[in-house]
């Protein structure tokens, strides 16, 4: 089953896509809030955190697997793909595939994003490039 559309939401893939962040400007408000340790809030915080994620995951990709629109709030759950071949969040590249994934919950008003939540597997991303061992401990890897 195809996710319905949502204008704001189908923007949000293009910028990750084609790694344009400037493509904030079309969907994200300027006094956007953002409810996480990653990014500040803002429109321009949000262009400088995905302008450094870009860096990090050049060939960024990213895949929308359910999106659920109710009243003013837009829910969406994503994964993303790439290959960590420069600076990622202080972390050098790594040259090692990555696979994260997400759920993502913004409220509209005026037609822009203007609130934003989110869920992200980022503990398994970093496992995946080495900043942190895997669950377990060595003892438990075969």
């Amino acid at each position: 089953m195809t996710p319905p559309e949502h204008p704001l939401v189908d923007l949000y893939v293009e910028m990750l896509n084609t790694h344009n962040p400037d493509l904030v400007d079309r969907f994200v408000a300027e006094d956007y809030v953002n409810h996480n340790d990653f990014v500040a809030d803002g429109r321009e915080a949000n262009r400088q955190f995905w302008t450094a994620f870009f860096t990090g995951l050049p060939d960024l990709g990213v895949t929308m697997e359910d999106l659920i629109i109710s009243g003013d709030r837009v829910v969406g759950r994503f994964i993303y793909r790439g290959i960590h071949t420069g600076d990622l969040l202080g972390i050098p590249a790594s040259g090692k595939p990555v696979e994260m994934r997400s759920i993502d919950i913004w409220r509209v008003q005026n037609g822009m994003f203007v609130e934003h939540w989110d869920e992200l597997n980022l503990m398994q991303m970093f496992q995946q490039i080495g900043a942190l061992p895997p669950l377990g401990g060595p003892e438990t890897q075969a």
